[in-house]
């Protein structure tokens, strides 16, 4: 057996680990690109703004043009969706900005589909950002949420934001029986082709704090366990979503992502439909305060997170790293 000299060793050597890396590329069970991904943007009325959220390093509230332009940049970088939040000016105990004709969220659907025609635009359907007492719905006398009264205003919302031009809606209220007021709105109003992307399993979590102070969304009183899901609860979790899907939902979520990895895993073998995952705003502060502390490695940390989430199985990754993390698979 010829001798294996200095110089032939290492580049064999080196040969092979190219080898075994492009193995290991073809025989990987999971992949994450910036397809899978959606951008969620907060829109506040304003000619020339950007409000940095202190919890959220890197996130801001946007005027519409900005929104217009952060939305432009994410999609030329691959991510196909956006999903749009509204911070109103004024807000009142039926929540009326969020199904105003001339809102901030109507008028950047407007905007962003004028700029950026190929572009998914699908929008949050819901009251609290618009309400004064932070509750999803409208609140009775007795201090409990109305179903009723609450599922004609999302109704109300829903088409608003068809007419303006969204691709899709994206009821995150939970209120009974929303998903299918909505499919019925929206087919007697001509949107029967718009589409529903349902925040099924959303758990009444710890995870939200950021994102409420980033909309000013806290509730005044009580909270909203009343409608929001029980943490410790899966099995509920599948049957949700298989109402949901039931009333006319294409797009099932579950909100929040890591810690409810299982629940995404058995939504999506029982719904077998799309499965999308919102990796929160406490997920995102949680990664971005222990990388600023130098505890972990924050572009390793996230890619690892949104795979998880991937693997998990949901087809739909909604996370505030979109962007970057479209910039770092390029």
């Amino acid at each position: 057996m010829p001798r294996l000299t200095g110089m032939a060793f290492p580049s064999t050597r080196l040969r092979r680990l190219r080898q075994t890396s492009l193995l290991r590329d073809m025989v990987r069970e999971t992949e994450l690109t910036p397809s899978h991904l959606v951008q969620p943007m907060f829109v506040e009325l304003g000619t020339d703004s950007r409000t940095p959220i202190e919890a959220m390093p890197g996130v801001e509230r946007m005027s519409i043009s900005h929104a217009v332009e952060e939305a432009g940049r994410a999609h030329a970088l691959g991510v196909p969706a956006v999903l749009l939040f509204g911070v109103p000016a004024e807000k009142d105990e039926r929540g009326s900005g969020a199904y105003d004709d001339e809102g901030v969220v109507q008028l950047a659907v407007r905007a962003i589909k004028d700029a950026h025609p190929e572009l998914v635009v699908i929008t949050d359907v819901c009251l609290c950002a618009y309400t004064s007492h932070g509750h999803c719905g409208v609140i009775r006398a007795d201090g409990a949420v109305d179903n009723d009264v609450s599922l004609e205003l999302l109704a109300r919302t829903a088409i608003s934001h068809a007419v303006a031009g969204a691709d899709a809606v994206a009821p995150s209220d939970m209120m009974d029986g929303r998903v299918g007021a909505l499919r019925a709105q929206l087919d007697a109003e001509d949107h029967k082709d718009t589409p529903i992307v349902a925040y099924s399993a959303k758990f009444a979590s710890a995870f939200y704090g950021p994102f409420r102070d980033a909309v000013d969304s806290a509730p005044a009183s009580g909270d909203r366990r009343t409608y929001q899901m029980d943490p410790a609860n899966s099995d509920e979790a599948v049957r949700e979503a298989l109402l949901d899907v039931e009333e006319g939902a294409d797009v099932v979520m579950v909100k929040p992502a890591l810690p409810y990895l299982d629940v995404i895993r058995r939504v999506k073998e029982a719904t077998r439909v799309p499965v999308a995952a919102y990796s929160v705003s406490g997920e995102y502060a949680m990664i971005e305060a222990a990388a600023a502390a130098g505890y972990l490695d924050r572009r390793a940390a996230v890619l690892e997170a949104l795979t998880s989430i991937r693997r998990a199985g949901a087809d739909i990754v909604i996370t505030y790293h979109a962007r970057q993390v479209a910039e770092w698979l390029q």
